[in-house]
């Protein structure tokens, strides 16, 4: 922009020459001529499709958030903690939203060390020029396509937002609210935002200009960026690091009163159903949106969203069948949940037959995570989050290195990022890949492990993190809110 502002203030130079000098008007206004040219084309312009599929995109994850797995989460719990479930999921959904506007984004997506991103966006200060009305930056994605930052900004917001709402669930129904809000403040600010950093990033608007530009952006890269690892959507960044807090949470916190020898069944699995339907078509814009553009990556990820899930259901409705003789309309919308976690980091990395295999053994492993892997476990994950979002997150990002590969119908991954070249079945190694996917798994089972318990300990100190026996009893709505779900 600056470029195009001096090139108009070279074409007043010569208009004021011309008046003096008629003898060199041809050759001063071929030369501006030139220079202005030039100096509008090095200005990124938006690409008006990707730009529309972007937004729409961010209304999506919107939309499967708040009320997706607001009314999800809602039904699963007893009608006394209805309106709490709800609530934390909206406020910490806005919450970590605001926060990210103010220094989130700038953390996770700007330059600054293998682990976190620096403050040149803080406030998203130069995202936006108001003097001029235009955008101050765009972010290139592709070679020759770009959208708003500001539009990429706002779908990265939901991410953030999402992913700490699903962290509720885990211990909903005996949990301060003050002490939620805190958590997540905590969490956000030092476990999303370094996970986020560390595995997706941008390269800025110029870095497909050269293979030489693009290594040394790639240098600047989060660790496990430059490790290699493929997280299309989010499996480490959402599902993993969401999960883990949320197990190290229902260990924390401690089990609901009467856990285990009172009923605690879900109060409306309609509205779960509800929920798990509204989960299911946001998805669409969380797993497709991530191609970052409308095109065929976002049609790979689009379709292989579909397939998965509805594997999944099948999968998890056929477990409960063998293992308990009926399949249950719960399991079903677990079975959607399952499938779409496990398919979104591996969303457009994979092939269709890819896709539907990692969803089919995600209803499998997601039966298994509920059941078996959370009585060895012993905690009180009330809504089942490691059970669903941190088995089939694990489950999901391998796959990804082993279904990524050419030979198994994948599109690889790109080679040569200046000529948008992919890499060759002959060069992909399964067994390289999933080893990767392996260290990037780990990395952020530890660093929000770590950072949970720190966290939890920290506002237990402050604000304590329980309510009490009475007002659990009574239920969180009325105790906790002052209001009920229900009229009786």
């Amino acid at each position: 922009m600056k470029k195009l502002l001096l090139s108009l203030g070279l074409a007043l130079g010569a208009t004021a020459a011309l008046a003096q000098d008629g003898g060199a008007a041809s050759a001063a206004v071929a030369q501006v001529t030139e220079v202005v040219a030039a100096a509008v084309a090095e200005v990124p312009v938006p690409n008006k499709g990707d730009t529309a599929w972007m937004m729409v995109s961010t209304l999506l994850v919107i939309l499967m958030t708040v009320p997706g797995l607001a009314l999800f989460y809602g039904g699963l719990v007893r009608s006394k903690n209805m309106l709490s479930i709800l609530m934390q999921v909206m406020v910490v959904f806005s919450l970590a939203v605001v926060l990210w506007f103010i220094y989130g984004y700038s953390l996770a997506f700007t330059e600054g060390s293998s682990f976190i991103g620096g403050l040149d966006r803080l406030f998203m200060k130069g995202i936006w020029d108001n003097a001029a009305g235009t955008f101050a930056n765009a972010a290139t994605f592709s070679k020759g396509v770009v959208i708003p930052e500001i539009v990429f900004a706002a779908f990265q917001a939901t991410f953030a937002g999402i992913t700490c709402a699903l962290i509720v669930g885990a211990f909903a129904e005996r949990m301060k609210f003050s002490a939620v809000l805190l958590f997540t403040a905590i969490w956000f600010t030092f476990s999303y935002l370094p996970v986020a950093h560390m595995v997706w990033f941008w390269m800025g608007p110029d870095a497909y200009s050269s293979k030489e530009v693009i290594d040394e952006m790639t240098s600047k890269a989060g660790l496990i960026w430059q490790w290699g690892a493929l997280d299309f959507a989010g499996g480490t960044v959402v599902h993993i690091n969401a999960a883990v807090a949320g197990l190290v949470g229902s260990y924390m916190v401690g089990k609901r009163i009467g856990y285990g020898r009172e009923s605690m069944a879900p109060h409306s699995l309609t509205l779960t159903m509800v929920g798990a339907s509204l989960l299911w078509v946001g998805w669409f814009g969380f797993n497709a949106g991530s191609a970052l553009e409308a095109n065929g990556f976002a049609g790979l990820a689009f379709i292989n969203t579909f397939a998965a899930t509805a594997a999944a259901v099948l999968s998890w409705a056929l477990g409960e069948a063998l293992l308990r003789g009926k399949a249950s309309m719960l399991g079903a919308a677990s079975g959607a949940v399952a499938g779409l976690v496990a398919i979104t980091p591996a969303a457009g990395n994979v092939g269709i037959g890819g896709a539907l295999v990692i969803g089919l053994l995600s209803g499998f492993a997601g039966l298994w995570g509920v059941n078996g892997l959370k009585k060895l476990l012993g905690a009180d994950d009330s809504l089942d989050v490691f059970g669903v979002h941190g088995v089939c997150g694990i489950l999901g990002a391998l796959l990804t290195g082993v279904f990524n590969s050419p030979d198994l119908g994948g599109p690889g991954f790109v080679a040569d990022w200046s000529t948008a070249t992919m890499v060759t079945a002959a060069d992909y190694s399964i067994a390289a890949q999933v080893w990767i996917q392996a260290k990037a798994v780990l990395l952020t089972i530890l660093w929000s492990g770590v950072v949970s318990v720190v966290a939890f300990k920290v506002v237990d100190l402050l604000v304590g993190l329980r309510v009490s026996e009475e007002s659990e009893r009574e239920g969180l709505d009325i105790s906790s809110h002052g209001e009920t779900a229900y009229n009786r």
